[in-house]
């Protein structure tokens, strides 16, 4: 049973369970594996060596979600080559492919958790009997450290954007 932090984050303003442990700046990007298409397995370790902003959303069919995709799809076009952003929720493959069709998202990478949830356990983000994400967000550098990591404290706000890019952003230099 993976590891439970009650109270790490509220939901609304109630509090909710977190499963999985909580991820810090000076460790190692823990691996996982989801899909980044339909049948097309996304294993961490197997990307290229870039900097990545991991986003952990609960739905990109909510507003919140909506803002902040939209919101670092308009930021990745000011980043350079060796950043990329990946958002990653339970939604499905067609899910995420349709919503980013129909919002002209195109430069950040949709990362579907819906089969295994592994990510949502292993960086401490799903949320114990709703099966979402919690939003956070961890910038891991080339070597595969995490140099930044963000528990958003409110699921309903938005992440600290310019804090993430700051930190993206030195890990690229």
């Amino acid at each position: 049973m993976a590891e439970q932090r009650s109270g790490a984050v509220t939901l609304k303003g109630g509090p909710v369970t977190l499963l999985g442990p909580e991820i810090k700046a000076g460790q190692r990007a823990p691996d996982f594996t989801a899909l980044a298409g339909l049948g097309e397995d996304w294993t961490l370790s197997e990307q290229a060596p870039k900097v990545r902003i991991l986003l952990s959303v609960p739905s990109l069919d909510t507003p919140v979600c909506q803002t902040e995709t939209k919101r670092f799809n308009a930021e990745a076009a000011n980043l350079s080559d060796d950043i990329e952003i990946d958002v990653i929720s339970v939604d499905t493959p067609f899910a995420q492919g349709r919503w980013c069709g129909a919002e002209g998202v195109d430069k950040v990478k949709t990362i579907a958790d819906f089969k295994d949830r592994a990510f949502g356990t292993t960086y401490g983000v799903e949320i114990d009997g709703l099966a979402i994400y919690a939003r956070a967000a961890f910038v891991v550098d080339k070597s595969g450290q995490v140099t930044y990591a963000e528990y958003v404290p409110e699921v309903a706000n938005e992440p600290n954007y310019d804090a993430i890019l700051a930190a993206a952003k030195a890990a690229a230099a």
